[in-house]
């Protein structure tokens, strides 16, 4: 159950992108308001953004996610704690409900003031979820998911999976990518080994495998 007392009344974390709980959240936690204020950013929820992500980005993260995790050798496998890799995927973005359009949805190349702030949408995501009553390890999924040089079977999925995502999605300021150029630019982060090869391997596998109908059908 997520939440404090009788606030949620779901088991799934798909309730948590609500307008109302995301204005408790807020409430709930000053240091939200404290980092905001601290970089000039108005709390003001892009409520439109924030069910585009639930619906596609985060949906389709969650699900490559998954379709990774089931592909990896047993050796790795056994690690996957399936149903915080779940969760945390599905909420890794819920932080760029307080990110200016502006910025998320620039024509254009962010400044690097403007990539400072895109950054907070982790820790932003982080802070909003500490008071749900969310597991300790779906909180730290939401939090690290752009580091990919933490050893956690968990987090280096969730990162994966949300590149590929990203780089396979049409957005305002770039067109979307076929699965072989997103695979040939995630190639070249397991040359410079920042990904790991066996978790390169069953994402190429999850695209083209048949138990992964969303992900085909995609393409």
């Amino acid at each position: 159950m997520y939440g404090v007392g009788d606030s949620f009344q779901s088991t799934s974390p798909i309730v948590l992108f609500d307008e109302k709980k995301i204005n408790q959240m807020i409430s709930q936690n000053p240091e939200i308001k404290n980092i905001l204020n601290k970089n000039n950013i108005p709390v003001k929820l892009n409520m439109e953004e924030l069910q585009n992500l639930r619906d596609n980005h985060c949906k389709d993260t969650m699900e490559i996610s998954v379709a990774i995790a089931k592909n990896l050798p047993p050796a790795l496998k056994q690690y996957v704690d399936m149903k915080n890799l779940k969760e945390g995927s599905l909420l890794h973005d819920i932080g760029k409900v307080l990110i200016p359009n502006e910025i998320l949805n620039k024509n254009g190349a962010l400044s690097p003031q403007e990539h400072a702030i895109m950054d907070l949408h982790a820790e932003l995501g982080y802070q909003m979820l500490r008071t749900t009553g969310i597991d300790n390890e779906v909180l730290r999924l939401v939090r690290y998911h752009h580091k990919n040089d933490i050893p956690d079977i968990n987090l280096q999925i969730l990162n994966l999976a949300d590149k590929y995502s990203a780089l396979t999605e049409k957005r305002v300021y770039k067109n979307e990518l076929s699965p072989k150029q997103a695979l040939t630019i995630i190639y070249s982060d397991v040359k410079s080994g920042e990904v790991d090869p066996m978790l390169f391997n069953a994402l190429v596998k999850s695209i083209y495998d048949k138990e992964s109908p969303r992900i085909v059908n995609k393409y």
